[in-house]
Order: structure tokens, then C-alpha cells, then sequence
């Protein structure tokens, strides 16, 4: 398909189908939130966190060794990672494990990888 044809060549406004949508924007609250949601996601590192937390419950000395990080450059991440709730953590003992928040936030992920890996086919 050519850089022209994608362009849309008319002046006639499709009033039924723009209502329609309008009627169900969200506000721009959650918008801005959504944003956030995928800003947060937007780090490699944190990608790599959320892989093997998809893979695995894990402690933070765990993924510090797995991803060749210190504790600590792992927990800032870690943080940032459930400020946005996409992360969850347990205490055993004196061990802090780390999952996934939600099945919503394992699916978002596992989709996105699957979109990725689509593309390479």
C-alpha cells in the first residue's frame, strides 16, 4: 500500500460512527492513567523483570543473579513496577517474593510479547 492511499481523500463526516465512539471515550483521567500503564512497561529492564516473574514467583536476590543486576538496581525497578500494581510481593520469613500482580497484567504481557514475536515471522 503507497504512503497516498492511506489518506483519507473526503470531506464527508461519518456523524453515527464519530457519535458512536464518543459515546464511549473514556475520560482523559483514564486515558493519562493508561499511558502511565505503558510508560512503566516502556523499560527493557523492567520487561526483563516482568518475564521471569511471568515465568516464576521470585526474591529480588534471585533476579539480581538471573539478570546480572545488583539487589539494589532490582529493587528501584521492582518499586517502580508496583507503584504502577503490575507487581506484587509476599513475605516468608525474611524473603520478600515478587509475582506478577494479576492475571490481567500476566495476559497484557504474554500478549505483547506474542504481538513481538508475530512480527518476526
Amino acid at each position: 500500500m503507497k504512503k497516498d492511499e492511506m489518506v483519507c481523500d473526503c470531506d464527508v463526516i461519518h456523524e453515527e460512527v464519530v457519535d458512536a465512539v464518543r459515546k464511549k471515550l473514556p475520560d482523559e483521567r483514564e486515558l493519562y492513567d493508561l499511558s502511565d500503564f505503558f510508560k512503566v512497561l516502556g523499560d527493557s529492564t523492567r520487561a526483563k523483570i516482568m518475564w521471569a516473574l511471568d515465568e516464576s514467583e521470585m526474591c529480588v536476590c534471585d533476579l539480581a543473579v538471573l539478570l546480572g543486576m545488583t539487589k539494589s538496581a532490582v529493587s528501584h525497578q521492582l518499586r517502580s513496577l508496583r507503584e504502577a500494581n503490575l507487581v506484587k510481593n509476599r513475605r516468608e520469613g525474611k524473603n520478600v517474593f515478587y509475582s506478577l500482580a494479576d492475571d490481567h497484567v500476566k495476559q497484557i504481557f504474554e500478549k505483547g510479547l506474542e504481538h513481538i514475536r508475530e512480527k518476526k515471522d
